[in-house]
């Protein structure tokens, strides 16, 4: 008989789960599917969303949408950069991950995560500034204070950049959620483990649950009842090819949702700029009378 200490101890496998409504289901149509590495290589069964499962984001996204996009900007920019450090602490699980998604070394893999942690950090910057730069007084004429002030758009459905599991995905959520949206992300289809890890780490941080809904599965599959749903304000197009983009702006049309195109990114580490963060912003203008002081005609 052998000793027990050379007994071989079997692995824990992870079960990967959606992300929906702060908690963990799994899809409502219990199909999963096999994701593999660059090589071909098993790596886990992912949960492969329903029609349904985009419904029920769709509703979580909003019901958390009044008190997320009531917060001050402080708080949420206070909210990402928590993501931030929960990130840094689980920062070799995601090494490992991005790596076997997307067939890189441990050191670029290393570069990957780094660079989107400092992503989270970045966005989390502009939560309070970005109202200066798109917002402010307006010269009238007349005896009226004019204000433009930034709002979150609403709901935004993120389809996540295909060949950037990890970096090109916080690139895209980030700044919705960083200016007061709420969010349903599609993941990449052929590696949506990172994503589905952001999850726990969102799960487990300050971000309230329905803020960000993350769904796995076939991209066409989810995007389309995401596209045609009315409760949907906005969508951002950025993992889908040519032909599905077409489709998903005709069926957004319905509702006059808000369309971000796919743009190309040759370097998603390169700095984003504010592009994103303005997409699914409304601006809301008010007026109101200056009032005046004495016959002088001066006011205030």
């Amino acid at each position: 008989m052998s000793d027990k200490s050379e007994q071989q101890r079997l692995s824990v496998f992870k079960t990967y789960k959606l992300y929906v409504g702060g908690k963990f289901p799994r899809s409502e149509s219990g199909r999963v599917y096999e994701v593999t590495d660059a090589k071909g290589k098993w790596l886990a069964n992912a949960p492969q969303s329903s029609r349904k499962d985009a419904r029920d984001a769709v509703v979580a996204a909003r019901k958390a949408f009044g008190g997320w996009a009531g917060a001050t900007a402080y708080n949420r920019g206070q909210v990402l950069y928590r993501v931030a450090e929960m990130l840094e602490g689980r920062r070799a699980q995601f090494v490992h991950e991005v790596a076997d998604a997307e067939g890189l070394s441990k050191s670029k893999a290393a570069e990957q995560v780094e660079a989107t942690i400092d992503r989270w950090v970045w966005y989390a910057g502009w939560t309070d500034k970005i109202a200066q730069v798109v917002g402010g007084g307006n010269p009238v004429a007349g005896p009226y204070f004019n204000l433009s002030s930034p709002e979150p758009t609403g709901v935004v459905a993120v389809l996540a950049p295909q060949e950037s599991s990890f970096l090109g995905l916080v690139s895209v959520l980030a700044p919705v959620i960083a200016t007061g949206n709420t969010a349903v992300v599609v993941a990449s289809e052929r590696s949506p483990l990172p994503a589905l890890s952001l999850g726990e780490v969102l799960a487990t941080s300050d971000v309230p649950g329905g803020v960000v809904n993350v769904l796995s599965g076939r991209t066409a599959e989810i995007a389309t009842p995401l596209a045609s749903h009315q409760d949907v304000n906005a969508i951002d197009l950025a993992g889908a090819d040519e032909v599905l983009a077409k489709e998903l702006e005709i069926a957004a049309a319905d509702n006059l949702k808000r369309v971000l195109r796919p743009q190309p990114v040759d370097d998603w580490a390169a700095t984003p700029g504010l592009d994103r963060l303005t997409a699914f912003l409304e601006t809301k203008t008010v007026w109101h009378p200056t009032g005046s002081l004495g016959a002088s005609g001066s006011a205030y």
